[in-house]
């Protein structure tokens, strides 16, 4: 009888365990189908647009030119000149001073898709984290992942962003970590953002707190908006709050939207008043569609950080006089 009830407890001492290796294991299935989806949606959204790439001081080899006179003799490139009469240079491009931070939520929540979609949050996430890194990356921006991969420009910016997510240690969580933004970096959060509204606001004001500019996007699966429920459903909190049973479910979906509107509310006019973007993405809509929209933001974004002056980075507490 004591073995038995030792048993059952170690059971369910071992369901969290079993639960995140699961999710890794699925997670690390999924990445190769992730990074194809991702290339194929930045290589759709990349036509037209074009960066800012040129040549000067970074890490990444971009091309080579026939070298000048006066130039010193030490940036001749000899094993490229030696398959030539001429004398080349190995330029290397140009690295803008912004860094945007991308931050794809991948806890238990993330993991939702209802009948109404294909595809998980997570895996939505992941793939806009990958193309807006794709992209970023040919217009010679860095991306860093707070708290998992510094900032980089290598043009294998999706495979590096895959590979350290990957290897990431510790529980996945929906906020990034505490981290100071610099006053010209952007940062990108990614996730349901289902947290009391308070922790997101929290993080929001913590990001920008040096004057990095910001976007917020809140990717729900279509069934958390419309909530399509009805009869008796029982409710699964996917990070350890139980579960509830409801009678009449449908009896619950004015509340539920109300609920829904004030927490989006409260994100919104913290996003409102650091200047940030806000926007809603649902899973049955394309990623290309987000994905032009963030990009055209986050050219404004900079446009306005470049106009800045540094007395304009201070920004008065909520409440405080203006």
């Amino acid at each position: 009888m004591n073995e038995a009830g030792a048993g059952s407890r170690n059971l369910r001492n071992d369901a969290p365990v079993r639960a995140a290796t699961g999710a890794a294991l699925r997670l690390v299935a999924a990445m190769p189908r992730l990074v194809l989806e991702a290339r194929r949606v930045a290589a759709s959204v990349f036509h037209g647009l074009h960066g800012r790439r040129r040549a000067g001081p970074g890490e990444n080899f971009w091309q080579y030119r026939r070298f000048m006179s006066g130039e010193p003799a030490s940036r001749v490139d000899w094993r490229r000149s030696a398959r030539d009469d001429h004398l080349y240079v190995r330029e290397r491009e140009w690295e803008a001073a912004h860094t945007i931070w991308v931050w794809p939520d991948l806890s238990p929540s993330m993991e939702f898709a209802s009948p109404l979609v294909w595809e998980t949050k997570r895996d939505r996430a992941l793939v806009l984290a990958f193309a807006l890194g794709e992209l970023l990356v040919r217009g010679g921006e860095r991306i860093g992942i707070p708290g998992t991969m510094r900032p980089t420009a290598n043009r294998a910016v999706v495979e590096r962003m895959a590979e350290a997510i990957i290897h990431a240690t510790g529980a996945p969580q929906s906020l990034p970590p505490p981290f100071t933004a610099g006053p010209r970096d952007e940062v990108c959060l990614l996730g349901d953002l289902w947290s009391p509204a308070a922790e997101v606001v929290g993080s929001i004001a913590n990001l920008s707190a040096n004057g990095a500019g910001g976007h917020v996007v809140q990717i729900v699966d279509p069934a958390e908006e419309t909530f399509p429920y009805s009869g008796r459903v029982e409710f699964l909190e996917p990070e350890g709050a139980g579960s509830i049973t409801v009678g009449r479910a449908e009896s619950w979906r004015g509340d539920y939207v109300g609920r829904i509107a004030e927490h989006r509310e409260a994100i919104r006019l913290e996003t409102d008043r650091r200047s940030w973007s806000f926007a809603v993405h649902r899973t049955d809509r394309p990623a290309s569609e987000l994905l032009l929209a963030l990009r055209a933001r986050m050219g404004e974004t900079r446009a306005v950080i470049a106009r800045r002056r540094p007395s304009d980075l201070a920004l008065p507490e909520a409440g405080a006089a203006a």
